[in-house]
C-alpha cells in the first residue's frame, strides 16, 4: 500500500488563536505503510483550548513513535485501541486537573485514524470533528456527538434543522472537560482509491457534503499536490461565507 497525504490548518476570519492541533505520521513498516492522523479541535477560556488539543496530539503522536511498534509486533489490534482507550482517558484526567489548577475549564475533541496497510483500519473519536470516507460516494463515519446529532440520531431532529439548530455547538463529552469520556471506535480495512477526510466542524459548516465530494473525489486527487492546494481552496470557500471559527482538515488517500 501507499498512500498520500495534505493537512492544512487556518485560524479563519475571527478568533485570535487558532485552537485547533494536527499531526500526520507516515512509516514504513515490516507490516506495511502504517499511517496516523489526528484531529483535535480545542476550546476553552483564555486562549487555553490550544492547550488541550496540543496535549492529545502530542500524545498520540508520542504513542506513535514509542508503543506502536512493540503492538505490531504482537500483532493484537485489541491492544491498540485498549492503548487508545487509556490515553484519551488519561489525557481526560490530565487536562482536567490542570484547569482546575488554573481556574479555567478547556477541552478538546479527538477524531484519530490509524491505517496499517491494507489490512487494519483503526477511527477513535470523541466530540464533533469528524472523519469521512470518499469512494463512489461520501460517508461520515464518526458520530457527532452533539446535542444535535443525538437528537438526528433519535429521530426527532432531521439533518436539515440540525444545521440551524443553536444546539448545534453543544458537545455531549469531551476530553478535559467531562466527568467520564467514552470514545466512539470504528475498525475495517482500508481499500486501495479510499480517501479519507478528518475536519474540525469548522470545515463542514458552511459548504455542502457535495461540495465536499466534488472537492476531495478519489479521481481528482492526483497527487500531494493537488491535494494540499483543493485543502486551502476549500478553507478559503469557507472564510469567504463567513465561517468564524478555526479550520483544519487532514486528507489521506490510499493508492
Amino acid at each position: 500500500m501507499e498512500v498520500l497525504t495534505a493537512a492544512y490548518s487556518d485560524i479563519g476570519i475571527k478568533k485570535a488563536t487558532n485552537q485547533d492541533s494536527l499531526c500526520v505520521k507516515v512509516a514504513d513498516t515490516s507490516f506495511g505503510k502504517v499511517v496516523l492522523a489526528v484531529i483535535c479541535d480545542g476550546m476553552g477560556g483564555l486562549s487555553k483550548g490550544e492547550v488541550a488539543s496540543a496535549s492529545v496530539v502530542n500524545a498520540f503522536s508520542e504513542w506513535f513513535e514509542q508503543e506502536l511498534p512493540v503492538q505490531l509486533a504482537h500483532g493484537d489490534m485489541d491492544e491498540i485501541k485498549y492503548r487508545w482507550d487509556r490515553i484519551i482517558k488519561e489525557q481526560n484526567q490530565r487536562i482536567g486537573e490542570y484547569g482546575r489548577r488554573v481556574r479555567i475549564q478547556l477541552g478538546t475533541t479527538l477524531t484519530a485514524l490509524l491505517l496499517i496497510d491494507s489490512t487494519f483500519m483503526l477511527i477513535g473519536h470523541v466530540g464533533d470533528s469528524r472523519v469521512y470516507r470518499l469512494d463512489q460516494k461520501l460517508e461520515v463515519l464518526t458520530d457527532d456527538q452533539t446535542v444535535v446529532g443525538r437528537e438526528v440520531r433519535r429521530g426527532t431532529l432531521t439533518p436539515e434543522q440540525a444545521k440551524s439548530d443553536h444546539r448545534r455547538n453543544v458537545l455531549l463529552q469531551c476530553i478535559g472537560a467531562s466527568k467520564l469520556v467514552e470514545p466512539q471506535f470504528l475498525a475495517g480495512t482500508p481499500k486501495r482509491g479510499d480517501v479519507y477526510l478528518l475536519c474540525s466542524d469548522g470545515f463542514r459548516h458552511m459548504i455542502s457534503e457535495a461540495e465536499i465530494y466534488h472537492a476531495f473525489s478519489p479521481a481528482s486527487l492526483r497527487d500531494e499536490a493537488i491535494m494540499e492546494y483543493k485543502a486551502k481552496e476549500m478553507v478559503e470557500l469557507n472564510k469567504q461565507r463567513r465561517e468564524t471559527d478555526n479550520i483544519t482538515l487532514v486528507l489521506v488517500k490510499i493508492l
